[in-house]
């Protein structure tokens, strides 16, 4: 019987585990992809809005060249935490199921089975795109998740949204070749647009080497062209790729199939935020994965606090129950 069953190998789930090892108690993480797989799916070039001693967790020091770290230094950083600290990490391997038997839990994983005390879900957002529900959107060239800007050189790139990962895919790919044209919702490029960022790309609209189309949606994908509802009608253009960086969600149906209540409109779980207990005695929630809809609430920098609230709380809990 493990005193805390850890599911998710993202930064908050690897500070979950430091927490739980300082503090003596027993643990395994289980993880359905690699190490920090969110961030091992960013983009190659990916840079942190945050620096880096913001992305420590576990007091351990995080050494960056830059003043803000790449994808690359983060998962060094990453694993070396995990295997110097040598954390009970096991990867590739999904949990399926999770039921309470009595005060504990029997948590089922796609190779063998858990009982547990307690349950922390730290599972991110970033395995599941938020979809445009457009015609064509099911076709390969349009794309959700983004890696490298040479595969579009010279190709004509449509690319959706007005966030970083949106504006990071415009610059990069229009600097390699493409032809880079962007479609945002609203009537300007996000605020949200890390500082160093977002004059470039006001920059390369207002010269004309990125065309933008603001108050836009695109309407429809087909092999060679896509549709756009512009504010002076619908208009057609060619098109080889769309990127369409529209977000992504928690996986609110396992967290409904576990019994976590979740609100009608943003679909945020129900948490203590004094202790990250949800509605569920004994099973916790850490991480990004506490906004629901609204994923820019939670990042590395003001979660990896959830870790300590946590196991404070577990183990106050413990010790409780033994006196």
């Amino acid at each position: 019987m493990l005193d805390i069953l850890i599911i998710g190998g993202g930064p908050i789930g690897l500070a979950c585990g430091l927490a739980a090892q300082k503090a003596g108690l027993s643990f395994v993480i289980l993880e359905k992809g690699c190490l920090v797989n969110s961030l091992y799916n960013y983009p190659a070039t990916m840079t942190f809005f945050s620096t880096s001693d913001r992305l420590e967790i576990g007091g351990v020091p995080f050494i960056s060249i830059n003043k803000q770290p790449n994808r690359n230094e983060a998962l060094e950083y990453y694993r070396r935490v995990a295997l110097d600290n040598k954390l009970p990490i096991k990867l590739f391997e999904e949990v399926t199921g999770v039921e309470r038997n009595g005060d504990n839990f029997v948590i089922t994983s796609c190779k063998q089975t858990y009982h547990s005390r307690k349950v922390i879900l730290s599972t991110g957002f970033y395995d599941i795109a938020v979809n445009l529900d457009i015609p064509g959107e099911d076709l390969p060239k349009v794309k959700h998740y983004y890696k490298d800007p040479h595969f579009y050189a010279m190709q004509n790139v449509v690319v959706v949204g007005s966030s970083n990962s949106a504006i990071d895919v415009a610059l990069e790919t229009y600097r390699k070749g493409a032809k880079v044209t962007l479609v945002v919702r609203g009537d300007e490029v996000s605020n949200r647009v890390k500082y160093w960022v977002r004059p470039d790309i006001i920059n390369r609209i207002k010269e004309g080497s990125i065309k933008a189309y603001f108050n836009s949606n695109l309407a429809a994908v087909r092999e060679t062209e896509v549709d756009i509802n512009t504010p002076d009608g619908r208009i057609t253009i060619p098109n080889d790729f769309v990127m369409a960086m529209t977000g992504y969600k928690p996986n609110f149906e396992f967290l409904a199939k576990l019994g976590i209540h979740l609100t009608k409109d943003k679909f945020v779980p129900e948490y203590n935020p004094e202790t990250m207990e949800t509605n569920l005695p004994g099973m916790y929630l850490a991480g990004v994965v506490c906004g629901g809809l609204d994923t820019h609430l939670w990042f590395i920098e003001n979660s990896r606090i959830h870790a300590e609230m946590i196991i404070e709380d577990i183990t106050a809990k413990f010790q409780n129950h033994q006196s």
